[in-house]
């Protein structure tokens, strides 16, 4: 479920909290479902629990997880989670279409060259 990649340069929270979150969006972790403790995590990939608490912590402040006390840490998810995303999506779509307004490309060009880039990719 989880992979981890020790050669990889990324930080293993950070690769803990992606992993999480590509589970989340595809559905494979439910609305609603708990995600492991914190403890039983770090045990389970032998890291420190502080790592899976941070990683933890990260997904909460980006709305992929919620957390109740006592309880633990359960999956958003859903449709209110994929619709927030797109909305992220779409803003930084915007800030890089601002980016070539402000470089004298016209909306027609923009609007023409990224309808040929969807049609490569089909």
């Amino acid at each position: 479920m989880i992979s981890l990649d020790n050669r990889s340069g990324q930080p293993i929270y950070r690769q803990i909290k992606e992993n999480y979150k590509r589970l989340i969006l595809s559905g494979v972790i439910s609305e609603n479902e708990w995600l492991p403790s914190v403890r039983e995590l770090a045990t389970k990939l032998a890291i420190n629990p502080n790592t899976i608490q941070r990683a933890y912590r990260e997904l909460e402040i980006e709305g992929y997880v919620g957390t109740t006390p006592g309880k633990g840490v359960f999956a958003i998810g859903g449709d209110t989670l994929k619709a927030h995303r797109i909305n992220e999506i779409y803003d930084v779509v915007f800030l890089e279409i601002q980016k070539l307004l402000e470089l004298g490309i016209n909306k027609d060009d923009i609007i023409r060259q990224i309808s040929r880039k969807l049609e490569e990719k089909r």
